[in-house]
């Protein structure tokens, strides 16, 4: 099924997802990033853009994400669009991770297991999209939805895994050169027996990989593989804690914008043992490389404005090394960001460890109790 059933709707807000790559790539040939399309920081602003276009316009705005931004998204969903407050019409586009019956990485397993019936329970009427549906399906119950926009409600199509086809070929690049897998080499080779808590997506993905290219267990590592945007608070939780023990944060440019108020958290705390590195490739690489609002913001003067006392930038391996070793002498918290190309390696796996058991190994280096776990190459059940 391609995207054209949406070409009467002229708004879309949204954050990407790889079950909706085909809407994307189509909405970036269509619009790029304008007033038309805007890729939101994170689901509930683009709820609240969507809200504003419909008070400027009149017309039903389209907003799309991945089904782990519904939660993101409920404040502006329950307390601002619903029919019960200003009765603002919404069409939401959600990409299905997680659903029942089909493998999905660990992350993603309950918040399937739950989207429709959190959509439901925010009162939006829902019709789920498959490979097999065909345009008339979609055309009749877009009809049925344009009845509940004329009340004021919302109503979503949840799309499954391949159900969505654009046959354009969007490019997405930037102007950096260094690789991010190249970056997170680097600082392994700085951070000892750190802690290291990286965000998710690929840079974890990397990270993992990593360790055991070295031969090293991952116990020093904290992967947030889901969460996107609160990798930052959780290793300001641990720094916090932990006063004697150095904290790495391996940020992406798109989970900082997601949840920036993290930042003035710990500029706040000023954790003298936390540091900070946004790797920023201005994309959401994992869900497709769409870009991210990171080409046109100073993280560096966001840095200085919430407190951090040292900031760097790294456009070369060489200023990456000068950032790493300063960045460990002296108080912090400290800020270094790795401005970096997209792309990953074609045969890059995924951890082997389930959540839980990085969990259990994580706290055990905290909290003094081992200091090596063996490197554990059976799959995880359900990754």
């Amino acid at each position: 099924m391609k995207p054209d059933f949406l070409s009467e709707f002229e708004f879309f807000a949204g954050v990407p997802d790889s079950r909706l790559k085909a809407l994307c790539d189509w909405l970036m040939d269509r619009f790029g990033i304008s007033k038309n399309h805007i890729v939101a920081a994170n689901e509930g602003n683009a709820a609240a853009l969507a809200a504003g276009w419909y008070l400027a316009t009149g017309k039903t705005p389209v907003v799309y994400m991945q089904n782990s931004g519904i939660g993101n998204a409920v404040n502006p969903i329950a307390s601002l669009m619903n029919d019960k407050v200003y009765a603002i019409p919404c069409l939401f586009i959600i990409g299905w991770r997680g659903e029942p019956g089909v493998h999905d990485e660990p992350q993603h397993l309950f918040q399937g297991e739950i989207t429709l019936k959190l959509l439901e329970d925010m009162g939006m009427d829902t019709f789920v999209i498959d490979r097999d549906t065909t345009e008339a399906e979609i055309m009749r119950k877009l009809g049925e939805f344009k009845g509940l926009f004329a009340q004021g409600r919302q109503a979503a199509f949840v799309v499954r895994k391949g159900a969505l086809e654009y046959e354009g070929q969007t490019v997405y690049a930037n102007r950096y050169a260094m690789s991010r897998e190249e970056v997170i080499r680097r600082l392994l080779d700085r951070c000892g027996d750190d802690a290291v808590v990286s965000t998710t997506g690929k840079a974890s993905r990397e990270l993992f990989e990593l360790r055991e290219q070295r031969g090293e267990g991952h116990e020093r590592d904290f992967l947030t593989v889901g969460s996107m945007g609160h990798s930052l608070s959780a290793a300001l939780g641990i720094a916090l804690q932990k006063p004697g023990l150095r904290v790495w944060v391996i940020d992406g440019d798109g989970a900082a914008l997601m949840h920036m108020g993290g930042m003035a958290l710990v500029g706040a705390n000023a954790p003298a043992n936390l540091i900070h590195i946004i790797i920023n490739n201005t994309a959401h690489e994992t869900v497709g490389g769409i870009p991210t609002a990171a080409g046109s913001v100073d993280f560096l003067k966001i840095a200085e404005g919430c407190g951090y006392p040292r900031r760097s930038r790294a456009d070369t391996f060489e200023e990456l090394d000068r950032a790493l070793a300063d960045a460990c002498v002296g108080k912090g918290p400290a800020l270094i960001e790795a401005r970096c190309a997209i792309g990953a390696r074609k045969d890059l796996g995924r951890p082997t460890l389930a959540p839980g058991e990085n969990k259990d190994h994580f706290m055990e280096f905290l909290n003094g109790r081992q200091t090596a776990v063996p490197i554990v190459r059976q799959e995880a059940e359900h990754v």
